[in-house]
């Protein structure tokens, strides 16, 4: 199946250049993330995603960032490449962008049609991530020749389940990107509606997969279509029908149709966000100012260059 990796091909050259490292002190780097930080307007309550298409309702325990600022933390502290198509963000209470081992939803949407629903009960998902990975390796030839790093499709880190009585579907992959240590999670949710799909892609690394599985039924339930646009209301003599169904959804047949956002894509904007607040630890003397930065007292006692990045016991 090369719908995968046709996505993984387009992301590359950004994921190239997410590893250069910016020329600025690292301090001032810290001090200019930290103001951006500072400067998010968390919302709570009833949220409409564009007019009447969706809402969220922010769930105890959450919060949700618009559009704008939701740009704010992926381009402005996580130095990704500016989207426009954003819907907004979900993220824990305690979410702090700057803080190694925070973890975030990201919501788009993407208008294809109407998603049929009637191969879902039939799809083998252990032969089509067989068939995706095989399509990994073949194309890590091209990469590894263009000077780029191999992307190793692990596995399913949890497979994929559908419930077709809300028409809300979730999955999570475990991808490894070159020598790097510190795997990739690729965790999925799609809610199927009248016109389209409400794509939801959680921004974490192998580690958050507890937290985030935990919260999943409480995303589920907090973003939905409202009515007019939900899959009940499909039309059969007027609306469009997409041209996948589920099992092109899961294994990427958004990402290599409509670009970057869509698919592993949120993958590699996870890794690039821990190698920049990664590359930031170089040193004690960083690792001193990150504490201050988020106000905290240096330590008399030495510290490790990355001791101050790790979040407190039990947040996610």
């Amino acid at each position: 199946m090369k719908i995968l990796i046709l996505a993984s091909a387009l992301l590359l050259p950004a994921f190239a250049l997410a590893a250069v490292p910016d020329p600025k002190d690292p301090a001032v780097q810290l001090a200019e993330a930290r103001k951006l930080a500072d400067s998010l307007k968390y919302q709570t309550g009833v949220i409409p995603l564009r007019g009447d298409l969706a809402a969220v309702t922010v769930a105890d325990g959450y919060k949700y960032l618009s559009p704008a600022d939701t740009e704010t933390v992926l381009a402005g502290i996580w130095k990704n490449p500016a989207q426009h198509d954003l819907l907004g963000m979900i993220v824990p209470a305690n979410f702090d962008p700057i803080r190694f081992g925070s973890w975030a939803v990201v919501i788009t949407y993407v208008g294809d049609g109407y998603v049929k629903d009637d191969d879902a009960a039939k799809i083998d998902y252990t032969d089509l991530m067989k068939k995706m990975q095989d399509s990994a390796a073949a194309e890590n030839k091209t990469r590894v020749a263009n000077g780029y790093p191999p992307i190793q499709l692990v596995g399913w880190a949890a497979t994929p389940r559908y419930d077709a009585s809300t028409h809300k579907l979730y999955w999570a992959r475990e991808i490894k990107f070159g020598d790097l240590p510190q795997h990739t999670l690729n965790y999925n949710i799609r809610i199927l509606g009248r016109s389209g799909v409400l794509v939801l892609n959680a921004v974490a690394a192998m580690p958050q997969l507890r937290d985030v599985e935990r919260a999943t039924p409480t995303l589920l339930s907090m973003v939905d279509f409202k009515r007019g646009n939900r899959y009940a209301d499909f039309n059969q003599g007027t609306d469009k029908v997409a041209t996948y169904g589920i099992a092109a959804l899961v294994a990427g047949g958004i990402a290599a149709k409509v670009g970057l956002f869509k698919g592993i894509w949120v993958a590699i904007l996870a890794l690039k966000k821990f190698i920049i607040i990664g590359a930031l630890a170089v040193s004690r003397w960083v690792s001193k100012w990150w504490n201050k930065l988020r106000g905290r007292e240096p330590s008399t006692k030495p510290a490790s260059p990355t001791a101050s990045l790790e979040p407190p016991a039990g947040s996610a």
